[in-house]
């Protein structure tokens, strides 16, 4: 009896959760903001609640919006050897065939990856460059004189510089599956468009989650790909659904949730919080520069954290 009764308490409080979170701050639609407000007035109405935004004219001084052409980024890193993702499937760090697979990390000069994206050259392979370590200061540092290292409103607002600032140029069939990440996250795009499809925090509870042999791509002497296992690798938790086609057979609880989507254009920055989920799509040679600034582990982390255990909790039950 008290096994049951705890039971149907778990199974509430997940019921409930959602709800509440949806009444309190739920949005049909990403908002836009015209223009950057001052750091105290962000962190208040934006971050404090954890609510995204599309911000308009924040970056709209950035001479990259106007120099990254194709011609101008073949001047300036050309030959230069880069990290570059590449995958036979578009999905890189995503689950294929019951394995959590990473993608091959080839080391290739940038003229030669342009080359694929201009389609110049043709190949079987989706090929991204989206190597999340601060790639533009690390990979790219010819670059960063045409945005700004760090984002200076949000840098007072938080109190801290950027964890990571990264460069994403890709073909359109590179796909970014769902998840979430532990960081304040402003998303500019450069040129082309990035198709978001986010969940709150609080949808946790409809979302699917399985631990996964952790895998990379490698390429065989004949060129195609296989799957190598990490070996003594600890088993990675990853998301298995596809938001755009999700198996609502096997993961029936998805139904409930309430995505929200989103299209961020040349010029506009995404304000994604942290902890929402998101997948990402993108128009075909589009350009972007993250920043990542860590969160804080405060008492909002802590209460999602609570959402995630008994989530797990109520699975095993």
């Amino acid at each position: 009896m008290a096994e049951g009764a705890a039971l149907r308490a778990v199974r509430g409080c997940l019921a409930a959760f959602p709800r509440e979170a949806r009444e309190l701050g739920w949005m049909e639609d990403v908002p836009y903001l015209d223009r950057p407000l001052s750091p105290l007035e962000f962190y208040r109405e934006w971050v404090s609640p954890n609510k995204p935004c599309i911000i308009q004219n924040a970056i709209s001084h950035w001479p990259a919006l106007k120099k990254w052409t194709s011609a101008y980024l073949r001047e300036v890193i050309g030959p230069k050897v880069v990290s570059v993702a590449v995958t036979p499937n578009g999905y890189a760090d995503a689950v294929f065939q019951d394995r959590f697979v990473m993608p091959e990390e080839r080391q290739m000069p940038f003229m030669d990856f342009l080359d694929i994206v201009e389609k110049k050259v043709t190949s079987p392979n989706i090929f991204y460059v989206q190597k999340q370590c601060s790639n533009l200061t690390e990979e790219f540092p010819e670059l960063v004189c045409d945005v700004q290292p760090d984002i200076p409103w949000m840098s007072e607002a938080l109190g801290k510089k950027p964890d990571a600032v990264n460069f994403w140029l890709g073909e359109s069939t590179a796909v970014t599956s769902l998840h979430k990440d532990h960081y304040e996250n402003l998303y500019c795009v450069i040129s082309g468009e990035k198709h978001f499809l986010l969940h709150p925090p609080s949808d946790r509870p409809f979302i699917p989650y399985e631990l996964y042999q952790p895998a990379t791509y490698q390429v065989s002497e004949d060129g195609s790909f296989e799957i190598v296992d990490e070996k003594n690798a600890d088993k990675v938790p990853w998301i298995p659904l596809d938001p755009l086609n999700p198996n609502l057979e096997q993961y029936p609880e998805y139904a409930q949730a309430k995505p929200l989507q989103c299209t961020v254009k040349a010029g506009e920055m995404l304000y994604l919080p942290s902890l929402w989920f998101h997948h990402v799509q993108q128009s075909h040679g589009c350009i972007a520069v993250n920043y990542w600034y860590d969160m804080e582990y405060d008492l909002k982390y802590s209460y999602y954290q609570l959402l995630d255990r008994l989530t797990k909790t109520l699975k095993v039950l």
